[in-house]
């Protein structure tokens, strides 16, 4: 390893050491923003969501801790670590981020549109956590209460306007990606996270629609719920399909993460297999960085 590659990899886990002294679950990430250590079930034949129960590293947020002795060895075993990824939803803080992306080529300001959800909400965003991002958008740290789990989104609060819940991490301040440095917002650094504000929360938790009374079938047997059309997912499809070499599996993964947050990521599967591999992919490569989606995605569930 280079010089300069040990050199970043030292300051990231001395990031993520700080991170975890302050309560905040952190794991090893690659310059990718992925996690950096493989999982242990790659060449296992079907994909297996194991979160850690095999009490392997490699599963990724499920890898995630505070104790320091953990933290070490978890980097000890990514040598080529640029960063750190904090989990969120996790005690003590259960932090929720807010990613406001920059998407000049859309037009979409997703700053403005958080202020517009605000005033139409009444709500108002208290001083908290900000880090700032290669591409120039940012993050906002806030804390949920106990009991409720924040889901993951992409783009359901506004057009680029991303929410890390249960299940999905940040990536750490300090960290360093091929786009850049992860950084804190001057004068952010001294705050801890804010409480999120109870109007933004009920926008970040939809309420399940009402169970209704399920039509019965002269037999009496409640029919068979359909599952989710894979036609849902054609646009990340085509995402997929579009990879050029050195991004095929980081536009796999991140569509099948899509996927699994709206709902239908075991629909979609075989045809984000099949897109991955007219890429270039081996279908094996392909399952297991879809595997790696689904246990990334799902939330833990409280025992």
């Amino acid at each position: 390893m280079a010089t300069t590659d040990r050199q970043t990899a030292t300051l990231a886990l001395a990031h993520a050491l700080s991170a975890a002294e302050r309560g905040l679950p952190v794991f090893p990430l690659s310059a990718t923003k992925l996690p950096a250590l493989r999982s242990p079930h790659r060449d296992e034949d079907r994909p297996v969501r194991c979160r850690g129960a095999c009490g392997l590293p490699g599963h990724g947020v499920h890898d995630a801790s505070t104790d320091p002795a953990t933290v070490r060895a978890l980097f000890a075993a990514a040598p080529r670590a640029t960063g750190y990824g904090i989990a969120c939803g996790r005690a003590p803080h259960r932090l929720i981020g807010i990613d406001l992306d920059i998407d000049t080529s859309h037009g979409h300001d997703s700053v403005a549109a958080l202020r517009q959800l605000a005033l139409r909400h009444l709500f108002t965003l208290p001083p908290t956590v900000t880090v700032l991002t290669p591409s120039g958008g940012r993050h906002l740290w806030l804390t949920g209460p106990q009991g409720i789990d924040v889901p993951n989104s992409a783009g359901r609060l506004a057009p680029g306007i991303d929410v890390r819940g249960a299940g999905g991490y940040l990536v750490g301040p300090g960290s360093v990606t091929t786009h850049g440095l992860y950084r804190l917002a001057p004068g952010t650094a001294h705050l801890p996270p804010a409480p999120c504000p109870r109007a933004l929360l009920r926008l970040l938790t939809p309420r399940p629609h009402p169970r209704r009374p399920a039509d019965r079938t002269p037999s009496g047997q409640a029919p068979s719920v359909r599952a989710p059309s894979v036609r849902q997912g054609q646009g990340l499809v085509r995402f997929v399909r579009a990879a050029h070499e050195g991004q095929r599996n980081t536009r796999l993964f991140w569509a099948a993460c899509r996927a699994y947050e709206h709902g239908f990521g075991d629909a979609l599967a075989d045809a984000l297999t099949d897109a991955a591999v007219r890429t270039g992919l081996t279908e094996q490569e392909a399952r297991a960085a879809i595997a790696s989606a689904a246990r990334l995605t799902t939330p833990r569930r409280h025992l």
